[in-house]
């Protein structure tokens, strides 16, 4: 490709030139089955790992991250010499992928094969042993050539080496045996039987992480910076450690509704709906978590139906037709700083507004749920729901920044309805928010907080990203039919919308929060108590 110039100097005289263009090329490819996923974590056990190296050892260093750190560019860089065997590689990979034959994966990236490894080693908490081919150690350890570092059990290596052999990836110097796990937290590399790399993870994650920490100290809160960089060098912290609901269901999810409704009900039998409980899925202008929640509430047994404030203000909808209130987070108003406020005014400004919600609120067979923005809207309207003039005001993070994280928290014992069966559960959920610091909520009833990876309440950023005294995030009324929430359990109703999961928890299709979206379609079939 190229680009023809054409112009004129002040002097009228025409010059061309024809300058060459880069071609950039974005792809997409369809994903079958998302829990068909490999992850970069090494796992502990007997295990080998492979490096399939798509270069053939040419180790070519030119525009390298080794490079540009010593300001240079080099001579030869990378280049895919041989398409068809890129072509190989994927389709092995698809291969090992579709026959569940790898523990873990991790293309060969920006730094080499050594960031590859320090990575793998870190994300896992995991020691490595390794032996590099090779002569020349820094492009043995820096070269980015095409490849990837592959996790194998040892019990199906030879599988695997028969798939790479019928691609032809089998022999040296496509495909080595680099080294194995161990039990020791250390990252050691050797080239050419000499060790080129000792370190512990806890200096990796201090070398890796201290660039990010200084620039955060800079920009952001530096007390949250800093505790964040403690929290990564932390030894003793377990990591996200749970406590499952225990409701397994097996793999349908179409069978869970009835199979774990009968147990939520604690025996009491429910009059079967007819039509469906209707639930309100309410939403603002911008706002992109009401596709979650309403397929949440409808594998829960709800007629689910997607309810904008302006149909509310224009007398479209009518709260009175409905069992069940949920106001959704993600992003109102273009997600800026006090959305959730604004969401509310426009609500306690219009007269016939305010009496549908306080009506709404008082009807005894009635449930509330606020989720993000809608949490934040809910606590602006507690003067209209009953046993809730105790519940905080939310303000800006600690942290100064918007929290997008997967954390930790525990389901409090609490009247709230929608956690009936569940306290004492340390679940991973999702955060997003801005402004999650419960202000002054201390004398509200609590139902869900922030926890550590030793079960207990936690301050202590990130594992608390919003900073509320006691890791308090949930509050519910004396009654347990209004609850809001700052996290978005409608993120995890699914196994698959988890981003970690431990390999024996949550193993159904049902994620760890379908409970709360099942209890809340048990209170609305049985009615309210008598």
């Amino acid at each position: 490709l190229s680009m023809r110039t054409v112009w004129q100097d002040s002097g009228g005289v025409t010059h061309r030139q024809i300058a060459p263009l880069s071609l950039i090329v974005s792809a997409f490819a369809p994903v079958q089955d998302v829990r068909k996923t490999l992850t970069p974590d090494v796992k502990p056990g007997s295990s080998t790992l492979l490096l399939l190296d798509l270069g053939k050892g040419r180790n070519r260093l030119g525009a390298s991250a080794l490079a540009q750190v010593y300001n240079q560019v080099g001579e030869i860089p990378p280049d895919a010499d041989d398409p068809a065997l890129v072509n190989a590689f994927f389709e092995a990979m698809q291969e090992l992928v579709a026959g569940g034959l790898l523990l873990a994966y991790h293309d060969r990236s920006d730094g080499g094969v050594a960031v590859t490894l320090a990575e793998m080693a870190m994300s896992g908490g995991v020691g490595l042993a390794i032996e590099l081919p090779g002569q020349e150690a820094f492009g043995a350890l820096f070269s980015e050539e095409l490849g990837a570092v592959l996790q194998v059990a040892n019990e199906k290596l030879d599988a695997v080496m028969q798939v790479l052999a019928k691609h032809g990836l089998a022999k040296m110097p496509l495909c080595v045996a680099i080294g194995h796990p161990t039990n020791e937290r250390v990252l050691k590399i050797k080239v050419a039987g000499k060790v080129a790399i000792d370190m512990t993870l806890r200096q990796l994650r201090r070398a890796w992480s201290e660039l990010s920490f200084r620039m955060r100290a800079l920009r952001d809160n530096p007390a949250c910076a800093q505790q964040e960089y403690e929290t990564a060098l932390d030894e003793e912290e377990p990591g996200m450690m749970f406590v499952d609901v225990g409701h397994g269901t097996g793999d349908n999810l179409a069978s869970l509704h009835s199979s774990v409704l009968s147990s939520s009900l604690e025996g009491e039998r429910p009059r079967e709906p007819s039509p469906k409980p209707r639930v309100a899925v309410l939403r603002e202008q911008g706002m992109g978590g009401y596709a979650e929640m309403g397929a949440a509430l409808t594998l829960a047994g709800f007629e689910a139906v997607d309810v904008h404030t302006t149909d509310l203000l224009g007398g479209r909808v009518t709260l009175a037709d409905f069992c069940a209130l949920v106001a959704c987070g993600g992003g109102s108003f273009g997600d800026v700083l006090g959305a959730g406020a604004a969401w509310a005014q426009v609500i306690l400004h219009n007269a016939r507004l305010t009496e549908m919600f306080k009506q709404f609120f008082a009807r005894p067979e009635t449930l509330t749920l606020g989720v993000g923005n809608g949490c934040q809207m809910l606590a602006h309207l507690k003067g209209l729901i009953p046993g809730a003039h105790h519940w905080p005001l939310f303000r800006r993070n600690r942290s100064a920044q918007f929290e997008a994280r997967y954390v930790t928290v525990e389901v409090l014992d609490s009247p709230s309805v929608l956690f009936k069966g569940m306290a004492g559960l340390r679940l991973p959920i999702a955060v997003a928010h801005s402004e999650g610091l419960a202000e002054d909520g201390q004398q509200a009833i609590a139902a869900m907080r922030f926890v550590d990876g030793h079960g207990q309440a936690t301050e202590r950023y990130p594992l608390n990203p919003n900073g509320t005294k006691g890791g308090l995030t949930g509050f519910t009324t004396a009654d347990g039919r209004a609850t809001i929430l700052m996290p978005h359990p409608e993120r995890g109703f699914r196994s698959v919308q988890l981003s970690y999961r431990p390999s024996d928890l949550f193993t159904d299709e049902a994620g760890p929060w379908m409970q709360m979206f099942l209890n809340t379609y048990g209170f609305c079939v049985r009615g309210a108590p008598k």
